[in-house]
């Protein structure tokens, strides 16, 4: 699994892809959150906190996780290489899970930098450092979790078609879903409205950024990771038999 994983990272950094994927998201986020009059614009804000960027994120990467993932399988089948991938003495587990890590890696890097927000807003602070490091790092935890899930969903719609923009409409349309729409649900059932929202990435997401990690939503998260890369596996078996 170690060489697909390796073999992910070197393919996104061995083309514009990977360079690509984290400058867009740096760019975009970094725009919105220091340049662009707005909601989003912390300095506007009057508060040294960083929930607009943690508001922004989730619909930055509901975009670029499906632009990185939809290449995974869809580019395999397109060159022909997903039958000599299948053939090789590793399990199909082990295959999809390479390529999960693969993505899911190359989306950490590109929130590493990130980090020097925090520094930022914390000597925005008055007093200097007047910033809720809890809430802040339960939000990382919560957006790692959610790059897991947006990836783990972006692998799965890559082993359903050959054309990577199939693959990538597919991907966008159930991440928006997952993220957004059990909560345009809940509003038009008010009545179940707790039950529904329980559903969605959403929900668990704000959860986390509370500064609590709750255990109901980390393995919601892992739920749905799991789930969406078992249906990749469970396509390739059709594929391979």
């Amino acid at each position: 699994m170690k060489s697909i994983v390796f073999r992910e990272i070197k393919s996104f950094f061995g083309s514009p892809i990977g360079y690509l994927v984290i400058a867009l998201f740096l760019i975009g986020n970094g725009l919105f959150l220091w340049v662009f009059e707005g909601d989003y614009n912390i300095l506007n804000t009057g508060f040294a906190d960083l929930t607009p960027f943690f508001t922004l994120a989730p619909w930055i990467l509901i975009f670029l996780i499906p632009a990185v993932t939809m290449r995974s399988f869809s580019d395999e089948k397109k060159q022909g290489t997903l039958e000599l991938l299948l053939t090789k003495p590793i399990s199909l587990w082990e295959i999809v899970n390479g390529k999960f890590l693969g993505a899911f890696l190359l989306i950490i890097m590109a929130i590493i930098p990130t980090f020097i927000y925090v520094k930022v807003v914390w000597n925005l602070g008055s007093p200097e450092g007047n910033l809720d490091l809890g809430s802040t790092l339960g939000s990382y935890f919560g957006l790692m979790f959610l790059i897991a899930a947006y990836s783990a969903i972006g692998i799965f719609t890559s082993s359903v078609s050959e054309n990577q923009i199939v693959s990538f409409i597919i991907a966008v349309f159930l991440c928006f879903f997952f993220y957004f729409g059990f909560e345009g649900l809940a509003t038009i059932l008010p009545s179940f409205s707790s039950i529904i929202s329980y559903f969605g990435m959403q929900d668990h997401y704000k959860s986390m950024s509370r500064g609590v990690i709750d255990t109901r939503d980390v393995i919601y998260f892992i739920s749905i990771a799991v789930l969406f890369l078992s249906f990749t596996v469970f396509n390739l078996k059709s594929i391979k038999s």
